[in-house]
């Protein structure tokens, strides 16, 4: 099976997905694949924060630019994806009073509007801070949706002709004569939407140039065509709390360290973070002192946060760059800025650019970028409209005022739905039928599900991040099989439960390193309900073999069917007694 295209993006994180919406808003044919879902990699695992710059306002003041001109961007084309929470650098005793001015004076440097509050004036903002808050600066900091805010830029880009390929791993660089001419993939399911226990196929997309986004695993793709890329990949962990503890991002006021973020994200809180190099993007270990050492020491700032309940922790990989010869040996020293390689310059090896560093924040500059350099490479005219042209669910923000009556949604059901629907909500939200909340915790309905499933196919790891279902409180305890149920009567018993085991397991995954007090016990009363209630784990019609229910239920007793022949208390067909005795 083969393809033509201009240009391949391999690497479906918010920079892949920015590159093919803009090429396609330019009138470019471009094509997406990633091996795994949208935001399979760093991006899905990172803290949602939106920069101000303020983090970079001493150390990276041209990062720290970057990021005040992006988040200004992104809070008009992406309003959806976006809640403007503000933040805090907050101050306590024994951090340095030359570093706060420094800060201080980096933001204003920086363009970064930057105010600041004495400790009781940053307690008012955020009660739970610790009570040795002696002062704070306050930032335009957000938090914003990294799976909304992909999905989104994939939407447009299909809706302007690019295809998009998930479940779709390159498998191998064409190269002809020093030139790259396409990439070799395999479809886990076939082409297009995923759908389990579909015979997988292997696809030679053809194309004039191919865009290296894979973030930390650019180095991997380079090699399968054969050149260098430096990348230096530096894992994170970022740990989930049941509620938000803050509503504010809160940073500690000091130079680098790990543990100096809580970010407030949708209904929970996520602390960050951790800064180490590891060899291998897919092979590092996820230790729990790693987890450990973040609660104790953000608990410094946030006192509460020693009581709260621990949700999961996830690890992520960053991918940083920095020229050769550089030398830099502590990765929280590399740049936060983005590099383009263009690898006919580089390498001479023509049909091939990589985009390595920069962070979320930055992802459309990033796009805009390369997008740039790919089409004075192909002789495409076209300048870029991504700065001004609004994303799906963003075109008109006032629906968050005008449709919560009109669906009878004033409620928080009708407020999160909204939120997270954006512009959409019209089109997904009115039903001619029952539109109930299948995931209580996150207050999503059949209907937004339903349009989601109508994108993902089986693919229900692909339908929560669209919608956050499952992924509040219970981690899928009481919703996932209700969103399996779903997929039927379209997919059939065994598809459907393929699906749900994936997504069981998936939420699974990073609850491994939060098992105490009550969320120990969510897992077990999880473990309950889908092992004991709903017999998942000794399933019978799981096993293959076909199943005998006569075994299960023979009717009405019989004579047969009794242990004393169906003598006692048996019925004649009349309905009347018989007599014990038989006489």
């Amino acid at each position: 099976m083969g393809s033509d295209t201009d240009v391949v993006v391999v690497g479906g994180g918010s920079t892949g997905c920015g590159i093919v919406r803009d090429l396609a808003l330019r009138g470019v044919d471009a094509t997406l694949v990633e091996r795994g879902n949208l935001t399979h990699g760093t991006t899905g695992r990172m803290h949602g924060l939106l920069h101000s710059g303020g983090r970079y306002a001493v150390s990276d003041q041209e990062s720290a630019a970057e990021c005040i001109a992006e988040n200004r961007v992104l809070r008009e084309i992406a309003s959806h994806c976006v809640e403007m929470t503000g933040g805090l650098f907050v101050q306590l005793p024994g951090d340095a009073d030359e570093y706060f001015e420094e800060k201080l004076a980096g933001c204003r440097a920086c363009g970064i509007p930057a105010e600041v509050l004495t400790g009781e004036e940053a307690r008012e903002m955020e009660p739970y801070l610790t009570r040795d808050v002696e002062r704070a600066i306050r930032v335009p900091d957000g938090a914003i949706d990294p799976f909304r805010l992909c999905v989104a830029n994939a939407a447009d880009a299909e809706a302007h002709g690019a295809r998009i390929e998930t479940h779709a791993e390159v498998t191998d660089v064409l190269v002809d004569d020093g030139r790259v001419t396409g990439v070799e993939v395999h479809h886990e399911s076939g082409p297009g939407k995923r759908s389990h226990h579909e015979p997988g196929a292997t696809e030679r997309i053809t194309a004039e140039h191919v865009v290296n986004a894979t973030g930390a695993w650019a180095g991997q793709l380079g090699a399968m065509a054969g050149v260098e890329v430096e990348v230096r990949p530096s894992k994170g962990v970022m740990t989930v709390m049941n509620t938000r503890q803050v509503d504010t991002v809160v940073n500690r006021c000091r130079p680098k360290g790990d543990a100096d973020i809580v970010v407030p994200h949708e209904t929970a809180c996520i602390l960050g973070t951790t800064d180490e190099e590891v060899e291998d993007p897919d092979d590092y270990p996820e230790e729990q002192w790693e987890v450990d050492a973040m609660i104790d020491t953000l608990s410094e700032l946030v006192p509460i946060l020693t009581e709260a309940r621990t949700l999961r922790s996830f690890w992520g990989v960053r991918p940083l760059y920095e020229p050769p010869d550089t030398g830099t040996t502590d990765p929280t020293d590399i740049t936060r800025q983005f590099f383009l390689l263009d690898h006919a310059e580089r390498d001479s090896l023509e049909g091939m650019t990589s985009i390595v560093g920069g962070k979320l924040t930055t992802y459309r500059l990033m796009a805009e970028g390369i997008t740039n350099h790919v089409c004075e490479k192909l002789g495409i005219e076209g300048s870029c409209r991504t700065a001004e042209q609004p994303l799906p669910g963003s075109e008109d923000f006032s629906v968050l005022r005008d449709y919560m009556e009109e669906f009878g949604l004033r409620s928080p059901v009708g407020r999160r739905s909204t939120e997270r629907l954006g512009s959409m909500a019209d089109d997904v939200l009115k039903t001619d039928g029952p539109n109930p909340v299948i995931c209580t915790c996150e207050a999503v309905t059949r209907a937004e599900l339903d349009h989601a499933i109508t994108d993902a196919g089986t693919d229900l790891n692909a339908t929560r991040i669209r919608t956050r279902a499952s992924m509040g409180n219970c981690q899928g305890g009481f919703c996932a099989h209700r969103m399996a149920a779903l997929l039927h009567p379209e997919y059939d018993e065994a598809t459907t439960r393929t699906a749900l085991d994936e997504l069981y397991e998936e939420r699974w995954k990073g609850q491994r390193h939060a098992l105490w007090g009550e969320q120990l016990s969510q897992a077990m009363l999880t473990h309950a309900l889908h092992a004991t209630t709903m017999n998942r784990d000794r399933d019978p019609a799981a096993s293959g073999e076909e199943i005998e229910y006569d075994r299960f239920d023979a009717g009405p007793p019989t004579p047969e069917a009794t242990a004393d022949g169906g003598r006692a208390g048996a019925h004649d067909e009349t309905g009347n007694e018989e007599d014990e005795r038989g006489d």
